[in-house]
């Protein structure tokens, strides 16, 4: 099912039957500021094991979205010079990986101590969250780790997976450039991957 919702002043009903998918266990497919992206409630170990056989890779490491760094500051352990790089390139298409606290449970990081965060500039990605209640679990929507030419129309993408997740949200053309992925868990921020984000 293709639910549309507009970045600016999003509706709160097609919020709320969002927000009962993701707590009925149901996987969404939402647009962020890069790719598009599956989704599941932090909450709900169902979905995200369910989230796991969807992209196929049992042990692929697993993204969790926030709507604010006061959210982050909760789950992951944040001293003050990787509070100070998130303060200056959130919201933004970028990846975080960070040391998890005890708040993040064990299904979403299956044996790591470290997780990836985000915080999209997509103000639907973010409204989603907010409106949850709690952190998304996140995984891109791509094909063997190919950003494909499918994943930005969110038509093609209902197509695709629509018989798989609860529903899609239609937050208009996505992009097919994945997030810049920054590791702040050792002495000096390291890129492992470059994407849309230029680290500030």
């Amino acid at each position: 099912m293709l639910v549309k919702i507009y970045g600016q002043n999003p509706s709160e009903r097609e919020l709320k039957r969002v927000v009962e998918a993701l707590e009925r266990d149901g996987i969404v497919i939402y647009p962020t500021d890069s790719v598009y992206a599956f989704g599941c409630s932090l909450r709900s170990a169902k979905a995200v094991e369910r989230l796991r056989r969807l992209r196929g890779r049992s042990d692929a490491p697993l993204t969790v979205v926030f709507d604010d760094i006061a959210g982050v500051a909760e789950y992951c352990r944040v001293d003050n010079a990787a509070f100070r790089i998130l303060k200056r390139n959130l919201p933004g298409p970028f990846t975080f990986i960070l040391p998890a606290s005890s708040r993040i449970p064990d299904k979403a990081l299956e044996r790591r101590r470290t997780i990836g965060i985000r915080i999209p500039s997509h103000p639907v990605a973010r409204a989603v969250v907010e409106a949850l209640g709690c952190p998304m679990v996140t995984a891109s929507v791509k094909d063997d780790d190919e950003v494909v030419e499918y994943t930005t129309d969110p038509e093609l993408i209902e197509e695709r997976y629509g018989r798989d997740v609860a529903l899609v949200i239609d937050g208009g053309m996505g992009d097919n450039v994945p997030t810049t992925v920054v590791d702040l868990t050792g002495e000096e921020p390291e890129i492992l991957r470059e994407g849309r984000g230029e680290l500030q």
